[in-house]
């Protein structure tokens, strides 16, 4: 029998806390090892290396650069087209573009040997677009390929279901959403702005990238969603912020809309209305600083308008929801018929309340 082996490619902001949280909880997930690749090589990156190395993770490179690494103290197990191959599930988690060239280049010719391929944020055409909560029912044994959607989409998803389908698929008119995006995380070097920048609308029917992954993502459903999303950089490393406004049928009030979040398993309530604040619970409370949950709501900000018009501002966990899909996705290929019961485990990293 096949053991079951995680490879993660990259150790950025989704990479390093994915590694991190697979090896914490390796056992109740049912992985038999954990190995990552890290092609860059850097002093910078020495010390989470050696932590994720001391957490269990089994560090792979690139055939060639063993020697470089150990002169660095960091000593590879493995090279990282051996780790890709013998591995049941890997997941991508480089920058933007690179998993569809790791897809066209390696993957395709490995695909055989490897159960299932991740891939993270907006890599259009590496697969089946997928957010845990949203449309597992859509995964399939067909499914080689999938790609987790970005931070934002799984935010803009998780309210839309949430308030607007959850009870009637056809209740919702349209949904529009601005998302005011930090610069950069706070582990990058890179990439600060100096003050708000506004994004042109790429997409003539869903605006930015964000309503339009989102509105992929339900169509694995069978959904056809009126969605519509801008977006805007500020000079903030902290969180993403959404304002949502849903039009829908059937009308509401206030109460059954909070009622609605505050039974949703992936959304989180807060009356702190600073990312700052939010940022720093989760930084003292979640694992490697994270909020699993899909959405932290700020609960005064809701209003329902002539019964029909729901608005409101949320914050996007820093990365959390995605790392959250890649663990639902990986534990799907691995126990594709007991991976709902095998994630509980991580119940105890989702707050109801921030």
């Amino acid at each position: 029998m096949q053991r079951k082996i995680i490879h993660i490619i990259g150790t950025s902001t989704v990479g390093e806390p994915l590694i991190g949280l697979l090896c914490d909880y390796q056992k109740q997930l049912g992985i038999d090892e954990v190995t990552f690749s890290k092609n860059s090589l850097s002093k910078y990156d020495r010390s989470k290396v050696l932590d994720l190395v001391e957490r269990g993770a089994r560090l792979c490179v690139k055939d060639g650069l063993e020697k470089k690494f150990k002169k660095f103290g960091m000593d590879p197990d493995l090279e990282s087209i051996e780790a890709i191959n013998r591995a049941m599930v890997v997941i991508d988690c480089t920058p933007r573009g690179v998993g569809i060239e790791n897809k066209n280049e390696f993957y395709l010719k490995l695909q055989n040997n490897v159960k299932g391929f991740l891939a993270q944020g907006s890599e259009e055409g590496f697969g089946k677009k997928y957010a845990r909560g949203i449309n597992d029912k859509a995964l399939s044994p067909k499914d080689k390929f999938i790609q987790v959607v970005s931070c934002n989409t799984h935010n803009i998803s998780s309210i839309t279901n949430t308030i607007g389908i959850s009870s009637d698929p056809e209740n919702l008119i349209e949904g529009k959403y601005v998302c005011i995006r930090r610069a950069n995380d706070i582990s990058q070097l890179s990439n600060f702005i100096p003050s708000p920048q506004v994004n042109l609308h790429a997409d003539d029917n869903y605006g930015s990238y964000h309503a339009a992954d989102a509105a992929s993502l339900f169509s694995t459903l069978g959904l056809d969603l009126n969605l519509f999303s801008s977006a805007m950089k500020v000079n903030s490393q902290y969180m993403h912020v959404l304002w949502f406004n849903l039009k829908v049928k059937e009308p509401t009030t206030l109460n059954e809309v909070k009622e609605k979040l505050f039974n949703s398993k992936f959304i989180s309530l807060t009356n702190k209305d600073l990312t700052s604040s939010v940022f720093s619970f989760g930084r003292d409370h979640g694992h490697f600083g994270r909020i699993m949950n899909q959405s932290v709501v700020v609960e005064q900000t809701l209003h329902v308008r002539n019964d029909h018009e729901i608005t409101g501002f949320c914050f996007t966990p820093q990365d959390g929801n995605s790392i959250l899909s890649s663990i639902s996705a990986a534990e799907w290929f691995l126990y594709p018929h007991s991976y709902e019961d095998k994630i509980q485990c991580l119940s105890r990293l989702f707050f109801n309340t921030i």
